[in-house]
Order: C-alpha cells, then structure tokens, then sequence
C-alpha cells in the first residue's frame, strides 16, 4: 500500500530547507534589533480560546478549524492564528510583572481551507506581538519592523496599506451605515455576506466574491466614522511612520478577518502573485487579553505567511540559501588508513567542519567522485605515505591543488582557506 501527503499539507525537502533556515535567521537577527524575544506555544488550544477570540461568526470559527475532542470529551482545536495563543501565554504566566511585552513566534498553523497557491491547510506563519501601550508609536513601531524585514529581504513590489477600524466607542454608527449601504444589495450579495450583514457587516469590505467586491467598491469609509480619540490615535500613528520614513498608503477597506482588531489595521501585498497578494497584516486588539481573562492591556501585532513570502521572492528571483555543501570529505586508501581516520572524523565536526565520508565505497576513484558529487571544497587523501607521517594529503576540489598537512593542523588551515 502506497501512501500521499494530505491534501492541502507540503514537505519541506532537503534542498527547499536552507531557503526556510535562512529566511527564520534573517527574521530572528532583525527581532534581536527590535528588543523582541521568541515564544512558542502549543500547536493545539481549547476550542474555546479561538471561538472567543476570533468570534463565532468569523470564517475561521465556522468553516475553517479544525476541531477534535480528546478522550475526556474535552474540545481542542489545531490553532489557526497565533495571537490568541500568545496572549493566552501572556496572560497565564503573568508575564506582564516580568515585563516580556515584546514577542516574537514562528510556526505552523492550520485552517481547512481549498487549497491554492499560496494558501494551504497546514501553513506556517512568522509574527510580532507587542503587549501593553496605546502609544501610536508602538503602532509604528511594529510596522517597521515589518516593512524593513520584507524591503529588507529586497522585495520591491510591495504596498504598505493603512487604516483605522476604530473601536467599540465608534464602530455601533459604522456598522449601522454599512447595513444601510448593503440593504438595497442583499439579493445580489453571495451566500456568506448575506450572513455577514446582520452579525458582522464590516466583513463584507472583505469578500473576495467579485458581485460583493464591485458593490463593496463604494462602501462607507470607516474613517469617516471615527470618534475623537480614534482620530487622534491614527493621525499620531501616521505621523510616526512619516519620522520613521516608511512609505503607505490608506485604505479604508481593510477591516482584517477576525474579531478582535481595533484602531490601526494594516497589511503589506505585494503586487505579482495574483489573488492571494497579502504577504502579511495585523493591528491593534486593545480588547483581547481582557476578553480571555487577563487585565484590560492594549496591544497590537502582526502575522504573516512564509509560503506566500517564498512565492514573491522566488517571482524576483530572490535567492535566500543553498545547501553549504561538504568542507572536507575525507577519502582513506585501505582498511589501515580508515581506522587511523575515525577517531578524528567527529574531533574535526565539533570543530564546525563538514564532513563527507563513505564506508561503502572503496576505490579511489569511487571515493574520488563521491567527494565531486558532494560538491567538496578539499578531499582528504590518507595512504601509506600520509600514515607514515600522521599527515593527509590535501587537494583543493576546484583548482586541484594539493598540499601535505599535518592532522594537528588540518582544521585551522582549513578555516583560513574556507574563509578565503
């Protein structure tokens, strides 16, 4: 019996796995800059947390999580974002008296959706979570960092769109006059909006059905609905990314898919990728960590996807890592040679050396091919000679240059040539 990946799942071959290690190192050294420390969670939660969070009318509670109950009869689920989780953290080890504020994750999440480019059931997502101030600067802050690590990867195509969704203060009028807006269009809006129109009617800003988007196109703009307070918080926020010089545009039909956003809300597209273009959003969910038990905290964070990231870069031909290949493989002529080799194969590895070595190959010359397949930099050459003076004999895979070392000198000649 023959067995295939799930649908909507991937593997991350071997030669596809130095791009993800490359891209999480680069995400990790500019997280460092910012102040911002890792966090990981439990890939599964109570149901409830994400129910609760993300709303049991949203797309992700009623169609798309993944759900199971364990023997106890208890309800989990596989997490299908990763802010609750982390607020959850937050909350539960008090980690606001230990003043960890700044956290950063990386992982997979999952969501039963039709697969595509760009979007699968078990995806992975990178993201900031900044807990504690209303301060517009953190809004600016975080955004920055975002911007900065995509046009740092030297992306070009991309769009920093901005909005305000308000707060609970000033979203009643809103809703109000979305719903008034849409009436005359019920018969003509797509199954979901027209569940969305009495529960949650700033979600049909957000259809992707082309009927909803084009009688979506005229909508009432949330900014024009803004309270005071709202006002003053976006105008600050936008005066920073000025200061901070990072470029935007608004647009006043982001509303983000999940219940719990508030004041700012952003995301980054990249135009080229077609339908799916939204490499990574967020905003500020001032109301979260009191709505799942914690102290009333303002905070704000953003996700993005990895698969959608390597698309764009992969569409500028943007190369992020290869496989370091083999530093030294050593070839030893004769069973003597072998066993006078072994004990210094891992000495030499915990010295940060890669090393190729076969036992199943013999000859010279299939040693010698093996060593070019593995694309070698140096091939370690031990016969009766080398034995006889506890040296190899070292050559130089691309100029085929060879030189005696001494094995008590091996690593740190190879150092200086690697380096060079």
């Amino acid at each position: 019996m023959s067995y295939s990946i799930p649908r909507g799942t991937y593997d991350i071959l071997p030669k596809d796995s130095y791009r993800w290690q490359a891209l999480k190192a680069k995400f990790t050294e500019l997280a460092k800059a910012f102040g911002y420390e890792e966090i990981t969670t439990p890939i599964f939660e109570v149901s409830d947390l994400f129910e609760r969070s993300s709303g049991e009318s949203s797309d992700v509670v009623q169609k798309e999580m993944y759900r199971f109950t364990d023997k106890k009869g208890r309800s989990f689920a596989l997490r299908p974002e990763g802010t609750a989780p982390v607020v959850r953290a937050y909350v539960e080890h008090n980690m606001a008296s230990s003043g960890n504020n700044k956290l950063w994750y990386w992982g997979p999440m999952f969501r039963y959706d039709r697969p595509q480019a760009g979007r699968y059931r078990q995806f992975y997502q990178y993201g900031l979570e900044f807990i504690g101030s209303d301060n517009p600067y953190w809004d600016a802050e975080l955004i920055s960092f975002l911007w900065l690590f995509l046009s740092g990867l030297g992306l070009k195509h991309l769009r920093l769109e901005l909005n305000s969704v308000g707060c609970p203060n000033c979203s009643q009028d809103y809703d109000n006059a979305l719903r008034a807006y849409f009436q005359p269009h019920l018969e003509s809006l797509c199954p979901d909006c027209q569940k969305r129109y009495e529960t949650k009617p700033r979600r049909l800003l957000d259809c992707k059905v082309t009927t909803c988007k084009q009688i979506a196109g005229s909508a009432p703009s949330q900014l024009d609905y803004l309270d005071e307070p709202c006002r003053d918080h976006f105008a600050a926020a936008k005066s920073y990314l000025d200061k901070l010089s990072i470029p935007y545009t608004i647009n006043p039909k982001i509303v983000r898919g999940l219940d719990y956003y508030t004041n700012t809300a952003f995301e980054i597209v990249y135009e080229g990728i077609g339908a799916q273009n939204s490499l990574a959003g967020g905003g500020r969910y001032n109301g979260l960590i009191e709505q799942i038990g914690g102290k009333p905290t303002p905070a704000i964070g953003f996700a993005g996807g990895i698969e959608r990231l390597l698309i764009a870069l992969e569409n500028e031909g943007i190369s992020l890592g290869e496989s370091p290949g083999t530093d030294l493989y050593l070839i030893p002529m004769g069973e003597q040679a072998r066993d006078f080799i072994l004990p210094w194969i891992n000495r030499w590895r915990m010295e940060g050396i890669t090393i190729g070595f076969d036992p199943d190959k013999s000859s010279f010359k299939s040693q010698l091919k093996a060593a070019n397949n593995s694309q070698a930099r140096f091939a370690a050459i031990i016969g009766e000679d080398e034995l006889a003076q506890e040296s190899v004999m070292l050559k130089d895979m691309q100029s085929g240059e060879q030189s005696l070392i001494k094995l008590s000198e091996l690593v740190s000649t190879l150092k200086t040539k690697l380096n060079h």
